[in-house]
């Protein structure tokens, strides 16, 4: 059976459609004119009763007037008062008996007038609400297919700043059933496109591929892999097990990786002045990488720390114990064009100096390696998700934190000047660090540059994830690939995390989880 609360058909105009005023109205003039009718019998009822009294009286008054005739002595002629009296008391007794016909008709008038009115205002009440509720789930159908159709409605004007896009507050969408509670209109129900794997997979917004990996490979001058403790699957490298690694990554499908070095103490220097020799293992693994596979493309860090003995990603002022900036930047710009001669193709600077990002640039431009990108650590949060990594390179500062130069993680749009800074000095990629607790600092990067927009899922995110599963809290896959699909869900282009080799595996399984759920068999 048809409900109040549906919406009204094609051929209803909800224009026409009466207001609460125009009903009222209507009711007040039905109620005018027969209120006048009603006055107008009484009226005609009153004057027929008079002259009924006055035909009444006039045999009485005649015949009284034929017994006793008016003499001249007005005094000694008048009538005895009992006749008078006599003559009264029959008038007084016509005007009461047509006093209580003349109430009783009107009590009827009156109760008629009121079962007439109760009845007009009920079917005005009824019209009303019908008319409400056909005009709200107008309304609600309107709200819903503009949704749907990424348009705007009328109640969105002026709101849009308050509210996310494409949703709608309750009850928009929504018709209301005092038995069944808000219950959605057939328009609005987007499970409709994810009842079938099928429907789901050909509508996923978001994909995943090894291609979207680089590579983080630790490594050290010896001839053996030495095991990292606070990052259980990682070792430093030696350089038969770099070319391994390099080999089964390509194989997997990630092309891209990024050196990071432990220096032996005996060379770590106050100006970390190793960092631009020749002969540094760093230098050495880039011709090493490049000879074996030149297609692989090879990032380096360009940073301090590694180097010099005190941590830090720069050089420390002695006397007062400050990073000086301009300095640091010289010892920046060797580093990044002793590894562009070695072949690498990609510097990232990830000290957080003023100005090193120009400076680097114009260094290479100069030397002719106009060709090397530069991945600038745009976004670089004194974070403490930091330390595995730091035990990995043996890396900790001997003083104070890294406060002074990286970014507070309290704030964002500090982001954005980091941005503009970057993007005018010439960096071709931007960097978040760390990424899983900085997705919306990812965002702002994609929604504010033009650029290519990296992340980095940091050693202390991936030691929870493995701590985690180890101890069968999680599942180890589903969380890997649920975290880097977020990060790339919101903006990253490519992502460097050292579950680059595992995550690629577990993407290419034909028969795996991965492979299975992106096919809809899940």
């Amino acid at each position: 059976m048809p409900s109040v609360y549906q919406a009204i058909t094609p051929n209803q105009d909800p224009q026409v459609a009466w207001t609460t005023k125009q009903v009222f109205a209507t009711c007040v003039a039905c109620g005018a004119i027969l209120a006048s009718l009603l006055v107008g019998d009484a009226s005609i009822r009153l004057m027929q009763s008079r002259n009924a009294q006055l035909t009444t009286m006039r045999p009485s008054i005649t015949a009284f007037l034929s017994q006793n005739p008016i003499r001249v002595n007005p005094v000694t002629q008048l009538p005895s008062y009992t006749a008078v009296d006599a003559t009264s008391e029959n008038v007084e007794g016509l005007n009461v008996q047509d006093a209580q016909e003349q109430f009783s008709v009107a009590q009827r008038h009156l109760l008629g007038l009121g079962v007439f009115v109760a009845g007009l205002l009920a079917s005005a009440h009824h019209l009303i609400q019908r008319q409400k509720h056909s005009a709200h789930a107008a309304e609600l159908q309107q709200i819903a297919m503009a949704t749907t159709m990424g348009e705007k409605t009328t109640q969105d004007a002026g709101q849009d700043k308050k509210r996310i896009p494409g949703i709608k507050p309750r009850p928009a969408g929504y018709r209301h059933d005092v038995t069944r509670g808000y219950q959605l209109e057939e328009v609005s129900r987007p499970r409709r496109n994810r009842r079938h794997p099928a429907f789901r997979a050909f509508m996923r917004e978001t994909q995943l591929s090894p291609a979207n990996f680089i590579a983080p490979l630790f490594i050290h001058d010896e001839d053996y892999d030495t095991p990292i403790g606070a990052m259980p699957g990682c070792s430093r490298l030696c350089a038969a097990s770099v070319l391994r690694e390099v080999g089964e990554c390509l194989e997997q499908g990630v092309n891209m990786f990024i050196l990071f070095p432990k220096i032996a103490d005996e060379l770590k220097t106050p100006d970390g002045r190793q960092c631009y020799d020749e002969s540094d293992i760093v230098m050495r693994t880039i011709k090493l990488i490049k000879g074996a596979y030149p297609d692989a493309i090879v990032c380096t860090d360009i940073a301090l720390d590694p180097y010099n003995t005190d941590g830090h990603d720069g050089i420390v002022d002695e006397y007062t114990g400050v990073i000086m900036n301009d300095i640091t930047v010289e010892q920046l710009c060797k580093q990044a064009v002793m590894q562009a001669r070695a072949g690498s193709d990609i510097v990232a600077p990830s000290d957080m100096q003023d100005g090193r990002i120009g400076a680097i640039r114009d260094a290479l431009d100069e030397q002719g390696f106009t060709h090397v990108s530069i991945m600038s650590y745009c976004a670089k949060y004194a974070s403490a998700f930091y330390g595995p990594f730091r035990e990995a390179l043996d890396s900790n500062p001997s003083f104070g934190d890294k406060s002074t130069y990286q970014m507070d993680p309290a704030n964002r749009r500090e982001a954005l000047r980091e941005i503009e800074l970057d993007e005018s000095e010439g960096a071709d990629i931007l960097l978040v660090k760390p990424a899983m607790p900085y997705l919306d600092i990812i965002m702002l990067l994609k929604e504010n540059s033009a650029l290519p927009i990296a992340a980095y899922q940091v050693s202390g995110e991936y030691s929870m994830i493995k701590a985690a599963a180890e101890k069968g809290f999680i599942d180890e896959q589903k969380v890997v690939l649920e975290s880097l699909l977020s990060i790339k869900r919101a903006g990253a282009d490519v992502i460097l995390t050292y579950f680059a080799k595992q995550a690629a595996m577990w993407i290419n399984d034909p028969q795996g989880w991965w492979q299975k759920k992106m096919a809809g068999k899940l």
